[in-house]
């Protein structure tokens, strides 16, 4: 389907977690640190660092948590409830997704063909 649906969750304490902060987290239980995950996904190691103060600042417990170093050196990790967190998050963004499709369809015929693909997002 053309058409993408983004959620953006806004909270009461006024902190926000939407896809860059979840693909964040995605990234950091991938690549294992903060400064791989912030090159893959092309933002600097101060702008994740700040993204994941500002998450571990929103919640009871921290998303992620620093590891000492060994022979290998120190690193990130999610914490459990880190991992529990995206899977919350893309579990309510395929729910949105899924209970939408028909509008989604909808809103995606009444677009102007001729402005199609003239500015796509990432």
């Amino acid at each position: 389907m053309p058409i993408r649906l983004t959620l953006r969750l806004d909270f009461a304490n006024g902190h926000r977690l939407g896809p860059g902060k979840v693909r964040l987290l995605e990234a950091i239980d991938e690549h294992g640190s903060i400064s791989a995950a912030g090159r893959a996904l092309g933002m600097s190691y101060r702008r994740a660092w700040l993204l994941l103060d500002e998450i571990n600042r929103a919640f009871t417990q921290p998303a992620v948590a620093g590891q000492t170093g060994g022979s290998g050196g120190g690193g990130t990790a999610l914490t459990d409830w880190g991992r529990e967190l995206v899977t919350l998050y893309r579990g309510l963004e395929a729910s949105s997704t899924g209970a939408g499709v028909g509008g989604l369809e909808r809103i995606d015929a009444m677009l102007n063909p001729a402005e199609i693909n003239l500015n796509p997002q990432k």
